[in-house]
């Protein structure tokens, strides 16, 4: 545990490199829990100060800490902050180029460095890994951000989340006696589900769990219901314009909707650009820097955009498509009023039977057919795979089967000896992750005629807050 003379010392270097006075709760409390390493679950709302919880810890400390980012945007951004305080961090991505890893790779080796951050594919990929795994490399911990993405895309088009839960003891093996690797999973959105799928694919030894609500009594909640794709767009217009000069959000679900959207707008006199994963990296940073110093008043964007973008005074956010998930909603109306004051966030959808505008329904289907889709192909991919395997020499043989072999996790049917090695479990009594369908949660939240905010708590497993509630600043409770 930490003495009190240990944690003046935590709060004086807080001071030097920050320069705020005190922590917001629970941020003391996390940051103890991560000094004393245990393994951790937190749960704070976006804009909580999650990142100082376990950067504050990771700099006080010998050695270096793994932090482990979904989005190269989220990792040039928090790694480029620490830079400019003179701060011992890097990132490693597949947009560096390769003399700049060497030269990241050396001071691993070195252990000259505090935090270091990565995506699942880099941390796994075989250079890095080999460098992590050498004795002399000091492992303080296992940071894993934003660790609903393991939820939400772990099962699809990034299975590689899938396999973190045999990181540590596959380092432990490799460093000397006495190392302890605690694992810390931080995010905004997880459900109760969600929760237990986290703790269970990373193995966390009992963890210490800090839970706060999803509530944010500054968003003003809101869905419209549009009945053609032209009444659609005007709707977003008349929201954007009740906005003049203020910066915003508009969220989109393909490329070319962002593209199409972006260039409707421009003529009408409004200061937007374009943002998704389509584009060069060099041109999303601009366009990211751009908007936040105020030189784009909006940005119409997919999910691309947004984790770890910090524009403190967004005072709107508008869902021209509704996301799939409400972990994703409420991540993306989150970006929304970060300095505590109001901000609206207006959500479009097709009215049910899509019968003039069916834009919803086809995404929403398509959604549900993929899904059955990639379940189908882990099916046979299971038939043909020997007890044991190689990801390596599988995926050699089926470009497709990673997210095979996440699937047949997911259900209990495979585990992961290490990051490298797998062995199915057919025939044997392990116990799937429980599921929820995503897409009618979604809808049930978009179709209720109850306050938003309740209907929001109750599915985020906070119950007792949600009770009776009726928050006052949504559209169902203004009706």
């Amino acid at each position: 545990m930490i003495t009190a003379i240990a944690w003046q010392q935590v709060e004086a270097r807080f001071k030097e490199i920050w320069g705020y006075d005190g922590f917001r709760p629970p941020q003391d409390e996390v940051i103890r829990t991560v000094l004393a390493q245990r393994d951790a679950l937190i749960v704070m709302p976006t804009g909580g100060g999650k990142s100082i919880c376990f950067q504050l810890p990771a700099l006080l400390q010998t050695g270096i800490t793994l932090v482990i980012s979904p989005l190269v945007a989220l990792m040039e951004d928090q790694v480029q902050e620490l830079k400019q305080r003179k701060l011992a961090a890097e990132r490693i991505h597949s947009a560096l180029a390769n003399f700049e890893k060497r030269k990241i790779l050396q001071q691993v080796q070195r252990n000259r460095l505090r935090l270091l951050y990565l995506s699942p594919e880099t941390l796994l990929s075989k250079r890095v890994w080999e460098t992590l795994c050498r004795p002399q490399v000091m492992i303080n911990g296992l940071v894993l951000d934003e660790a609903h993405c393991l939820v939400q895309w772990g099962d699809t088009f990034r299975p590689t989340y899938r396999r973190l839960g045999a990181v540590r003891p596959a380092l432990l093996k490799l460093k000397p006696t006495g190392t302890q690797i605690p694992i810390a999973a931080f995010t905004a959105t997880a459900n109760p589900i969600a929760q237990q799928t986290i703790c269970k694919v990373l193995q966390l030894q009992q963890p210490q769990e800090i839970k706060l609500s999803p509530y944010r009594a500054n968003l003003n909640l809101a869905v419209q219901m549009v009945w053609t794709p032209r009444g659609r767009r005007q709707a977003m217009l008349q929201f954007v314009k009740a906005h003049p000069g203020q910066a915003g959000l508009i969220y989109v679900r393909t490329r070319r909707t962002a593209e199409e959207l972006t260039q409707w707008l421009h003529p009408k006199g409004f200061s937007v650009a374009a943002y998704h994963a389509g584009l060069a990296s060099e041109e999303r940073r601009r366009i990211e820097t751009e908007w936040i110093e105020g030189g784009c008043q909006f940005v119409v964007c997919t999910s691309a955009f947004g984790m770890g973008i910090n524009h403190p005074r967004v005072r709107w956010v508008c869902h021209f498509h509704a996301p799939s998930t409400l972990s994703e909603y409420v991540q993306e109306i989150g970006r929304g009023g970060r300095d505590g004051n109001p901000a609206d966030a207006l959500t479009l959808v097709s009215e049910p039977t899509g019968w003039l505008d069916s834009e919803d329904k086809k995404r929403w289907q398509f959604f549900a057919d993929s899904e059955r889709k990639l379940r189908q192909d882990a099916k046979q991919l299971v038939r043909s795979q020997p007890t044991v395997g190689n990801i390596d020499e599988v995926l050699q043989r089926n470009g497709k089967a990673a997210t095979a072999l996440a699937l047949l996790h997911s259900q209990g049917r495979l585990i992961w000896k290490d990051p490298f090695h797998y062995q199915l479990t057919v025939g044997q009594s392990s116990k799937a992750d429980k599921s929820f369908d995503n897409v009618q949660e979604m809808k049930q939240y978009l179709f209720s005629r109850k306050c938003r905010w309740q209907k929001l708590l109750m599915q985020f497993g906070c119950d007792a807050q949600a009770k009776d509630m009726q928050c006052g600043h949504c559209d169902n409770c203004c009706k």
